[in-house]
């Protein structure tokens, strides 16, 4: 592989959707751009779009290329065996959320990066990077707070779940988005993961969630998420909050602002409001130099994962 210090790294965008727009918009700067889709005329629209230096046909002639990294951003059901072959063939990989749809899919991912050299697969958890987590963590580690004792995030709006999003839960689809934000909060494994999916009949994917989290120390986290709930503003403006042992921050779930002793805080970073610079940035710079590991790695979306599959599991 070429020394990526000197040049633009070469990065195929896997999937030519609006996930794989997003990608594209923010990496064609800096990086040299390539395509692949189930539909090459997809792909070729992105090339032209996105001023692409080539398009590939299918996975096989992507392994085969000298491209130094794949954004995977094709359905779920499709990212295990494309981050296995491509992490085999010693592809970077940024791949988006969910990673995988289930515990068995997990473990051959697992299995793949224990047996390979030096891997590198960073997963597209855009709110690791929010703004408004950073301030967050920030105030709590400064103790305005005191010890976390517990976070209840909600997030209750009306969402249609079209296309291959139909067929997944919409706490792994979506809700996933705030376990990740809780679990950095308290970055712990849950001891005890307890759901309910209110109005779920048992057919299809489940479109509404209250998930309940337990720690070792006895602080809880909680998720209130749903695509059936109807919202005037459209699921903005809905508030959650952190409770500590000397105080309590009140935050706009989407991280618009932070309330803390009654006072509005506005927050820095807003125009990277979703995180997505600095994930991009994130892995850009572990392109540059591959001892570095990402911050959304293996270990903490397998701990996000695991926490959407023992709920489902134990929900029956």
């Amino acid at each position: 592989m070429n020394d990526l210090s000197f040049q633009k790294p070469r990065i195929c965008i896997l999937g030519c959707g609006r996930i794989g727009a997003l990608h594209a918009r923010n990496l064609r700067a800096r990086a040299a751009l390539y395509f692949c889709s189930r539909s090459r005329g997809s792909a070729q629209k992105f090339y032209t779009a996105f001023h692409g230096r080539g398009v590939f046909g299918d996975l096989n002639a992507v392994l085969a290329s000298e491209v130094d990294a794949v954004v995977i951003a094709s359905p779920p059901d499709q990212h295990k065996d494309q981050v296995v072959a491509l992490v085999e063939a010693g592809k970077a990989v940024l791949v988006e959320k969910p990673m995988c749809i289930s515990p068995e899919e997990l473990a051959e991912i697992e299995a793949v990066l224990a047996r390979v050299e030096s891997p590198l697969l960073m997963v597209a958890e855009n709110y690791y990077y929010k703004p408004s987590l950073a301030r967050l963590k920030h105030l709590i580690a400064r103790g305005h707070i005191g010890e976390v004792r517990s976070v209840c995030v909600k997030k209750r709006t009306m969402q249609q779940a079209r296309g291959w999003r139909s067929a997944y839960g919409a706490l792994l689809e979506g809700g996933i988005h705030f376990v990740a934000l809780i679990s950095d909060v308290f970055d712990a494994v849950p001891a005890q993961v307890e759901a309910v999916f209110p109005g779920y009949s048992g057919r299809g994917a489940e479109r509404e969630s209250v998930l309940r989290m337990v720690y070792d120390n006895g602080a809880c986290g909680e998720l209130h998420y749903s695509w059936q709930t109807r919202s005037m503003a459209k699921g903005v403006f809905q508030h959650s909050h952190i409770e500590g042992t000397h105080g309590r921050l009140v935050f706009e779930s989407n991280g618009l602002y932070i309330c803390r002793r009654g006072f509005r805080i506005a927050l820095p970073g807003l125009r990277d409001l979703m995180g997505y610079r600095a994930m991009t940035a994130d892995f850009l710079a572990c392109l540059h130099n591959r001892t570095r590991g990402p911050y959304s790695n293996f270990a903490r979306a397998k701990r996000e994962l695991q926490i959407a599959f023992e709920a489902y599991r134990d929900s029956g």
